[in-house]
Order: C-alpha cells, then sequence, then structure tokens
C-alpha cells in the first residue's frame, strides 16, 4: 500500500469511528502540530504519542463539536510527504453556530507508518 493510500484509508476509518484502524497506521511515536487555535489546545499544540493525541485531540472532539467530521476533497503526495485538502465540518457547542472551515493537513511517512502530523485550519470560522 503506497503512502496515499494509507492515509486515505486512515480518513475512511476516522469518518466510520475506526479509531483501532487509525491508530495501526500511526507511528507509537507520531508527532502531532495540533492549530493553537482550537479550543482544546493548551501549550504548544505539540503532542507525542498515540495516548497523548487521543487523549488531548480525539477525546476532545466530541466535547466541543457535535457532528464534527472531515470532508475530504483531495489527497495527494510525493516521497515522504502525503497532503490532505478539505473541510472541517460540524456545530461549535459553546456558540451554536455550524460551520466548515478549510483545514489541510501534512503527514510524513517512515516504514508504512505516519510518523508527523502537521495541521492547518481555519480555527476563526471554528470557534466564531
Amino acid at each position: 500500500m503506497t503512502n496515499v493510500e494509507l492515509v486515505k484509508q486512515g480518513y475512511s476509518d476516522f469518518s466510520t469511528g475506526n479509531l483501532e484502524a487509525v491508530l495501526a497506521i500511526w507511528d507509537p511515536a507520531i508527532e502531532w502540530h495540533e492549530c493553537k487555535g482550537m479550543p482544546f489546545v493548551k501549550g504548544d499544540g505539540i503532542f507525542k504519542g498515540h495516548e497523548a493525541v487521543v487523549t488531548n485531540v480525539i477525546m476532545n472532539l466530541p466535547v466541543y463539536f457535535d457532528g464534527f467530521n472531515i470532508e475530504v476533497k483531495q489527497i495527494f503526495g510525493a516521497d515522504d510527504k502525503v497532503v490532505m485538502v478539505g473541510y472541517y465540518c460540524g456545530t461549535n457547542k459553546a456558540t451554536g453556530n455550524p460551520f466548515k472551515a478549510n483545514a489541510t493537513h501534512v503527514w510524513t511517512a517512515k516504514n508504512g507508518k505516519m510518523t508527523h502530523f502537521f495541521q492547518a485550519v481555519d480555527t476563526v470560522t471554528i470557534v466564531s
């Protein structure tokens, strides 16, 4: 499976709530860069390892948002990098406002596992 296929499968698994399959494609020491503007991010937004990402990011999505999902528009890659371009969609629980925010992810792969994640997202749209 190519790195692009692996990331596509990961987004598919995320959309169905199959967290176990998502974690299976991540390196156990994954370095995750979450945007500081996300309402649950404290500090620099960098989390390392499965437990840190699940606890600080994944488990907070339903706390802050209703119906959170990622609308993938395109996924492409070269060498060890894979890029997802799309949108975050859902409703901000604090404001009651629905959102559709631009989102881009850059993944780095090594030996068939995702080792780094970098997020660029329009957090103003999400928290407004």
